[in-house]
């Protein structure tokens, strides 16, 4: 007997129907969300590694973020987008940041 191979996707939220996806939902095309914190609120974009297309400088690791590698960007709720105040950051290192100071590029 042949084993199937297995698949690495994350659970589907509830609610959502197998034709109404997070895609459909604007996580592909760069709408953003506000996500909660002890460090305050932010606003958070997904950047999809197909739309990667420059290199940036993680401030939670201080490691580069290279093209065509899936990341966050994120910046503070109450600047409401303010360029200046955006940081790109790897995914782990964004769900990790209230475990661990910046580094001192950003401290």
């Amino acid at each position: 007997m042949l084993a199937m191979p297995r698949r690495n996707r994350p659970p589907r939220p509830k609610g959502l129907t197998s034709d109404f996806s997070a895609r459909a939902m604007g996580a592909g095309v760069g709408w953003s969300r506000v996500e909660e914190g002890p460090d305050g609120d932010w606003m958070v974009r997904t950047v999809p590694a197909a739309q990667a297309t420059k290199t940036y400088r993680c401030p939670g690791c201080d490691h580069e973020i290279r093209p065509g590698i899936g990341h966050v960007v994120a910046w503070p709720a109450a600047d409401h987008g303010s360029v200046e105040d955006r940081r790109h950051w790897h995914n782990g290192c964004w769900t990790a940041r209230t475990r661990r100071s910046p580094t001192r590029r950003w401290s």
